[in-house]
């Protein structure tokens, strides 16, 4: 039980974040979704660091570890542990795993989103 309101708490961080970055104004007509490229790439590189320090140090403890990386890199953007696990499995020498889980990541997301979209539009 402790371990879901760690993550609770980091979700709401990172949540809240990125609501927060979805606020900034952008100069109007910009068609590329430059927020959410910026989420997506900052949260990838906070999750790679986390990782990297897990490792690397002793000093993150296991539920500091699932604070930063489930709750707010979670929150902020599930992009991020797309990433790490795509990263993780190319580091494993599983490269064909890591381009078929990454090909059909990003295609069956988008057709996800048609597909509840298109459920929605005929109710």
């Amino acid at each position: 039980m402790t371990e879901c309101i760690i993550v609770g708490i980091g979700g709401f961080i990172g949540a809240v974040c990125r609501y927060l970055i979805g606020l900034i104004p952008l100069k109007e007509g910009c068609v590329f979704p430059i927020k959410t490229f910026i989420i997506n790439a900052a949260g990838c590189f906070l999750i790679g660091m986390i990782a990297a320090l897990a490792v690397k140090t002793n000093w993150l403890n296991p539920k500091a570890v699932l604070f930063l990386k489930v709750g707010i890199c979670g929150g902020f953007t599930t992009f991020s542990s797309f990433a790490l696990e795509t990263g993780g499995l190319i580091e494993d020498g599983r490269m064909n795993i890591a381009v078929l889980y990454a090909v059909l990541s990003v295609a069956a997301g988008v057709i996800a989103v048609f597909a509840g979209q298109g459920i929605i539009k005929k109710i």
